[in-house]
């Protein structure tokens, strides 16, 4: 269920390749990140519910923003990002 559920949101970012501003491509370049590692941590695990993951991807984002990986703008782009495409995915 999981690696679908992943496969849901990769296909949206893919799917915003075309349209997408600079700004949205880094974001979801950027999440990619964090949600295969997400999937991959959580894999090993019983539960692989849509908001395990959510869960875990927001605190890997959060972790990377106390380490000062993104700036408050970007901080912005990629969390609304995040909520976003989860929100689509899970509405499919």
């Amino acid at each position: 269920m999981i690696a679908e559920f992943e496969s849901r949101i990769l296909a949206l970012i893919d799917n915003m390749v075309d349209h997408a501003s600079d700004d949205e491509l880094f974001a979801g370049g950027y999440l990619r990140g964090h949600l295969t590692l997400a999937v991959a941590e959580l894999e090993g695990g019983d539960d692989h519910a849509p908001e395990t993951l959510h869960g875990k991807v927001t605190t890997s984002v959060q972790t990377a923003i106390q380490a000062g990986e993104l700036s408050p703008r970007d901080q912005a782009l990629v969390l609304g990002m995040w909520e976003n495409l989860y929100q689509q995915a899970k509405s499919h």
